[in-house]
């Protein structure tokens, strides 16, 4: 028998994040949820945890920011990732119905991508909170009546309550990206890496960012996503996220050593395989 892997979430049992951790590691998951993100990260630090699950990007809202930096700083390494559609739906303790609801709490970006389903009904009020399964769990531990709260079909199971609606969120194809982290290492081997994400530096001259986005088309490598912080302690000057594709691990080898040449830091956050949905 395999042992369990130590999996830190951000969020109850029900969160979309432990519906990651449960369709990426299977039978062989043991949860440890914690309340926020910088938890789930400590977690992993003091090895209470093997690995971690994170949001880092909504096709909807964009990057998670954050997320980017705490991996960053922690000199953590993304070892996989995994995309997932949200459904939010609007669940209640059973035998009650919509007009016996007056406040609706969940996530504040739940509640934003759900606004135009609340538009019928004026008289609920929106209340924001720290997680989307805590409220669902909130409301079936103390049985609270006329408070609903948006989840996961699979928090509705778990909590025992009652859907009033299904799929209540504006748009429809709204996909989030998690990244599997650890402190160090790899759990892939090279020949099923396709999937990078980098990080660097550059010096703020003219041309340098499409020099290095050159090298990259050059060697064949797909950019994904790109982002750009500023680096605080140095104003005027970015560093910039980037997310690259490839089908020849040589190629990508190649660029790696050109990029880590012309910029001025270079660090490679993470090799995995890139999930297919």
């Amino acid at each position: 028998m395999k042992a369990k892997i130590k999996v830190a979430i951000q969020g109850k049992k029900g969160s979309f994040h432990h519906i990651v951790a449960q369709r990426y590691f299977g039978n062989q998951l043991s949860l440890v949820t914690c309340e926020t993100f910088d938890t789930s990260v400590k977690e992993l630090l003091r090895n209470s945890a093997d690995l971690a699950v994170m949001a880092i990007e909504n096709s909807i809202a964009g990057s998670i920011i954050p997320n980017y930096a705490l991996i960053d700083r922690n000199d953590l390494k993304i070892v996989g990732e995994y995309g997932l559609s949200i459904n939010h739906n609007l669940m209640v303790l059973p035998g009650q119905i919509i007009d016996d609801i007056k406040e609706v709490h969940s996530h504040p970006m739940a509640l934003l991508q759900c606004k135009n389903f609340f538009q019928k009904y004026p008289s609920i009020v929106l209340v924001e909170s720290e997680d989307t399964a805590e409220e669902a769990f909130r409301i079936s531990k103390d049985q609270i009546k006329g408070i609903g709260a948006i989840a996961s079909q699979e928090a509705s199971d778990i909590y025992h309550l009652d859907i009033l609606a299904h799929s209540i969120q504006s748009i429809k194809n709204n996909i989030t990206r998690f990244v599997i982290i650890q402190k160090k290492g790899s759990l892939v081997s090279e020949d099923k890496i396709n999937k990078a994400s980098l990080k660097f530096t550059l010096d703020h001259q003219r041309g340098s960012l499409a020099a290095v986005l050159n090298v990259m088309s050059d060697c064949q490598l797909n950019l994904t996503k790109i982002q750009s912080l500023p680096v605080i302690e140095t104003p005027g000057k970015y560093a910039f996220f980037v997310d690259v594709t490839f089908e020849d691990f040589s190629n990508y080898t190649k660029a790696k050593k050109l990029i880590a040449i012309m910029a001025s830091k270079f660090k490679i956050l993470g090799e995995y395989t890139q999930h297919q949905r």
